[in-house]
């Protein structure tokens, strides 16, 4: 009997109440077509009803590939869980599945992208949950939200505080997936996959195997179908014992901009020279002082926003190789793709499947990590996850909370206010007009990194903005290095309502930062 069916024949397997894990990172990955079978289905039918879905990346974005907006339909999806949902600018129309969760039509939780993955490994073991600390004393905590994104979600608990060893940690009961839909290039007769043209693993594997431990069904999108016997061994990263059926969609699209790069999945190396360098401007201000922190031979785990820039200036620096770039999607090494191939990189070392990637994550096993800020309070927690009136203007919170949970060393970066004319001159920075709002808030919204047991655990945290270095002290936010043209007194104390402080001795930030050229960066 052969494995490969329609995407229809396919969807017609899911069962009502069945648990969906999805392998995607936006459109990065995305099984789309099988995605869009289960929508239609469902519209057809008005089966299968009640289904939850997992997805530990996001399954789609908003400039192509539908994902999981194809299966947002009331009677369809009862309950979601995240690590991040579709994104995108405030031009463009709320996503469906945004649209239930913010009319609690459907119980919704934003779960750290690493904790996702732990649930399927512990559900696949048999073992009791995951135990971890990661999330502690953010929204993921029961003590805030819990991961709830809604009413219903915060009805029905997911995470528990629970004592272990003397120890408090939090406990996410398994929920075991009957269903896998995941993606590859290609698939043989027996349904062996390879990844030879995708720009990341992602955690199919696991989820596969969480699956089929379950007793199952697990269905593999894939541009390609051959003979059994013709895929090598040491290539195949899901083996097809694994795999129920295989549907064929040969237009399946790397990324949303993109149908097939070779450099994305490895298969070539672009010469450095290709390379787009950052656009002059004080985002590249911000993440040029960012990038002052780094040293040759660290590892460095990179965000998205301003931080991704990172990688360009030590380009345009001439070192592009100093640092090595560990993302969450599983390159490592090479250069981060920025736009709608964020999560890829060009010219990687290697790609390690994501749930091993954050393992490396949780346990801080690099240098550094760069990454961005919504809003930041007096006590240095920040927001990246939510906000109110435009929900999917963030993803939630992906991987940045098991990443910040014990990381050594954070430089969060962005702008010090939203919406500033701040104007670059010969002799620094100068404020022509204060922005709509100050990004340095009384309280966040929601505590996506919590600054209070940063201070607990030790970790060194910087907060860099185009007027200042904020450091995360005992005191408070203490701003202890000051743009050249910026006024301390009007454009930080007083542009922040005194939330931030100017250290007795802060020094000057150096004026190369303006630089139209190379600013000088040595490794």
């Amino acid at each position: 009997m052969t494995k490969l069916v329609s995407a229809a024949q396919a969807v017609a397997r899911i069962a009502d109440g069945a648990v969906v894990t999805v392998s995607s990172s936006s459109a990065l990955g995305c099984p789309d077509l099988v995605l869009k079978a289960l929508g239609e289905r469902f519209r057809t039918e008005r089966h299968p009803k009640a289904i939850t879905t997992l997805h530990p990346i996001a399954a789609g974005d908003m400039y192509g590939v539908k994902g999981m907006d194809w299966i947002a339909q009331d009677g369809l999806l009862a309950r979601v869980l995240a690590g991040s949902y579709p994104s995108g600018s405030s031009n463009l129309p709320m996503p469906e599945i945004w649209k239930m969760i913010v009319e609690d039509r459907v119980a919704a939780y934003n779960v750290p992208s690493g904790i996702m993955f732990d649930m399927h490994r512990e559900a696949a073991a048999r073992r009791p949950g995951v135990l971890t600390r990661v999330g502690m004393d953010t929204f993921v905590d029961p003590r805030r939200e819990g991961c709830a994104m809604n009413a219903q979600g915060a009805a029905a608990p997911i995470v528990h505080r629970v004592e272990f060893g003397g120890e408090t940690w939090l406990h996410f009961p398994n929920i075991s997936p009957d269903v896998c839909i995941l993606r590859a290039t290609t698939a043989d007769e027996w349904g062996n996959l390879t990844y030879e043209h995708e720009g990341a693993y992602l955690g199919g594997l696991e989820q596969a195997i969480a699956t089929r431990n379950n007793r199952g069904l697990v269905i593999a999108q894939v541009s390609r179908f051959t003979a059994k016997g013709s895929l090598r061994p040491h290539d195949v990263r899901v083996p097809g014992h694994l795999v129920d059926l295989i549907v064929l969609d040969p237009d399946q699209r790397q990324t949303t901009e993109t149908r097939y790069d070779p450099a994305i999945s490895g298969q070539i190396m672009r010469p450095w020279s290709s390379f787009t360098l950052a656009e002059h401007g004080i985002e590249k201000v911000i993440a040029r002082r960012a990038a002052q922190e780094l040293k040759a031979g660290m590892t460095a785990n990179l965000g998205f926003g301003i931080s991704a820039m990172v990688p360009r200036i030590l380009l345009e620096e001439g070192h592009p190789e100093a640092v090595t770039w560990a993302i969450e999607q599983g390159a490592v090494g090479g250069m981060p793709l920025t736009g709608f191939a964020f999560g890829c990189a060009s010219n990687a070392d290697a790609y390690v499947p994501s749930p091993q990637q954050f393992i490396y994550f949780q346990g801080a096993g690099f240098d550094l990590s760069f990454l961005s800020f919504l809003e930041i309070d007096v006590e240095g927690n920040v927001n990246v996850s939510k906000l109110g009136k435009k929900p999917y203007l963030t993803a939630g919170c992906g991987g940045f909370v098991d990443i910040t949970a014990h990381a050594r060393k954070i430089v969060f970066s962005g702008w010090f206010e939203a919406g500033a004319d701040v104007r670059i001159g010969a002799g620094g920075l100068t404020v022509a007009a204060p922005g709509k709002f100050c990004k340095m808030v009384e309280k966040v919204e929601h505590v996506t990194f919590s600054g209070t047991r940063a201070r607990g655990q030790g970790q060194e945290v910087l907060y860099v903005t185009e007027r200042c270095v904020i450091r995360l002290t005992d005191k408070g936010l203490v701003a202890t290095e000051i743009m050249p043209g910026i006024d301390p007194a009007r454009d930080i104390v007083g542009a922040s309502q005194g939330r931030v402080t100017v250290a007795e001795n802060a020094s000057t930030m150096p004026l190369s930062l303006l630089a139209e050229g190379p600013m000088g960066w040595q490794p």
